[in-house]
């Protein structure tokens, strides 16, 4: 680490990650630690707040744990209500991505669907955790989701955001000891789990809400390990571990711990621009860029091809429901329906995206001229490939453009002003809307997170009792 400490050059991972965990402090931070841990807490609030009034499959989470009831230690963002500290993450992870407007990695998966749910809900319980301690518990838990993402052979079968993302530094907020973290890993391995065909499959409500279970399964474990429960002490790369369970043993150790408590991974992490899968993020931007360049009139477009790898076509099937989506979750995963609604407004603000633009006829009409062209050098090894649109007139005039310089990727991420303006949007499409007054200072907060001594205060900034 860049500020002394020693870190063990022959502790297992888990020991090594929560080494760094227990023992790194706020002013040994890299500067872009800090920014990327203060972005992803003002875009992942915001996100929640947006979900809790616009998604409707994260009501019955609410209502669920509302029923539940019990200790008020956490909040339930966009209620304005508390629940027991693990509950509260359960509903809040419920809405940390069933917008899909979260945030991501350049790889792919998401890192903050069950890390902010995690850390906010453990700083509310524990009382008094200050502004520091808050940016070191996000900065370290974005380091350690992107370490182990990067590093290990995913085959997309297993939901590396669900079994990789129970394994978050709460304890950092807690002040546990870095035996204490290493074993709130091995207890968060009871959670990890979770398929792809549930994140994109058609028809379900899971892939909007299933960051609900690993930020619950990271939040019970810290504060199981904060009572003394003893778990094993080489969770990740015993023989029947983590690796070797889900990754079949493919990982690579080496570069997991270059440069760990100097080099903070999770600095990569990506913003978004629009409420819809990262995958088809670069099809969007190309779609909006040929109408609006070449004032396109949607309703002369005779086909709209999109060029797919393996990823993207995963978008496109079945075209009966990616082209006419029944539900906004269906709509987010659906490339066909997106690019239509990107050409027929010109955008995709988190407002466009509504129920009622499911039954627009233009949009509707648009969808079924879209036809998609398998390119097999699209398809995702390691960083995703651009998409490719060819937008074909009635007229028989082409045109094409490649999804490159796309807003909110690692060649043109979202600044702060920007982000700040998505957070005021989100904040003001919540169940219990916040006025501007608390928009500005939750943003304030965030940006001084610092110099606060209670974090908690930027949870009251949003309550809904302003």
């Amino acid at each position: 680490m860049n500020d002394g400490t020693e870190l063990s050059d022959a502790a297992n991972v888990g020991m090594r990650f929560a080494e760094l965990a227990a023992k790194v402090e706020f002013d040994h931070l890299p500067g872009k630690a800090v920014e990327a841990a203060k972005k992803t807490l003002l875009d992942s609030l915001g996100v929640m707040l947006a979900a809790s009034g616009t998604e409707p499959s994260v009501r019955p989470v609410v209502d669920l744990v509302r029923e539940g009831a019990g200790r008020e230690e956490a909040s339930v963002l966009g209620f304005g209500f508390k629940v027991p500290a693990t509950s509260a993450a359960f509903a809040n992870g419920a809405m940390s991505h069933s917008l899909n407007y979260d945030d991501y990695l350049p790889w792919g998966q998401h890192c903050s669907l069950s890390l902010v749910p995690t850390v906010l809900a453990v700083t509310e319980y524990k009382q008094g955790v200050s502004g520091k301690d808050l940016i070191a518990a996000v900065a370290v838990g974005q380091d350690i989701f992107t370490r182990l993402r990067c590093n290990v052979d995913w085959k997309k079968d297993w939901n590396v955001s669900t079994v990789l993302g129970v394994f978050e530094a709460a304890g950092r907020v807690l002040g546990l000891s870095a035996h204490q973290i290493n074993q709130a890993f091995a207890i968060a391995s009871g959670e990890a789990s979770g398929v792809m065909d549930v994140v994109s499959g058609a028809g379900s409500e899971l892939g909007a809400i299933y960051g609900a279970f690993p930020a619950r399964g990271a939040t019970t474990a810290a504060l199981l390990a904060a009572k003394g429960v003893v778990g094993v002490d080489t969770v990740f790369e015993s023989k029947t571990g983590v690796f070797d369970t889900y990754f079949n043993g493919e990982y690579d150790r080496a570069a997991m711990l270059a440069d760990l408590g100097v080099d903070y991974q999770g600095s990569t992490t990506l913003y978004k621009p629009w409420p819809a899968i990262g995958t088809a993020h670069s099809h969007i931007h190309a779609t909006i860029g040929l109408v609006t360049d070449h004032e396109l009139d949607v309703a002369d477009i005779a086909e709209l091809r999109v060029f797919v790898g393996d990823a993207h076509e995963i978008l496109c099937v079945p075209p009966e429901i990616r082209k006419a989506p029944s539900t906004l979750l269906e709509a987010r995963f659906g490339l066909p329906f997106l690019v239509a609604l990107a050409a027929a407004k010109r955008s995709l603000s988190a407002t466009a995206l509504t129920i009622e633009a499911l039954n627009d006829p233009q949009v509707l009409d648009l969808a079924r001229k879209v036809v998609a062209i398998r390119d097999p050098d699209l398809d995702w090894k390691f960083e995703l490939p651009n998409g490719i649109v060819e937008i074909v007139m009635g007229d028989g005039r082409k045109y094409v453009r490649v999804g490159e310089n796309t807003p909110g990727s690692a060649d043109a991420p979202m600044t702060w002003n920007e982000l700040g303006q998505k957070f005021k949007e989100c904040a003001a499409a919540a169940a219990i809307p916040v006025p501007g007054e608390g928009a500005r200072r939750a943003q304030d907060l965030i940006a001084n997170l610092e110099l606060i001594d209670d974090a908690a205060d930027v949870l009251e900034s949003v309550s809904g009792e302003l």
